[in-house]
């Protein structure tokens, strides 16, 4: 495994980081309205924010006082690309599969 696919699961093995690319997959939101359902200090819930900018899974901007997260469309069709890849992968191989339990089954 590639170490960019690497630090994108590793930043959406996190309920949190998970919960926040839900939302902005979505639209983008502010940092303090990605927080709001969260229990948890700004300070604790922004290094969350760094795991998923780190992964390249989200960017920010700030405009005056406010900071707003985007989700990054290429990191998502990336990871959709590999699921994709695996998918037709177990296809395959059940087709393969079905196909000799069948044969086996007509002798």
């Amino acid at each position: 495994m590639d170490k960019h696919l690497h630090h994108t699961f590793h930043a959406l093995g996190d309920a949190t980081r998970l919960a926040v690319v839900e939302q902005l997959l979505k639209g983008p939101a502010s940092v303090s309205e990605l927080a709001g359902p969260h229990d948890m200090a700004l300070p604790a819930f922004t290094k969350h924010l760094r795991v998923l900018e780190g992964a390249g899974l989200i960017s920010s901007e700030k405009n005056g006082r406010v900071r707003t997260c985007f989700i990054q469309a290429p990191t998502m069709r990336d990871l959709h690309g590999w699921f994709a890849q695996r998918q037709r992968m177990w296809e395959a191989r059940l087709d393969n599969l079905a196909a000799h339990v069948e044969g086996n089954g007509k002798g």
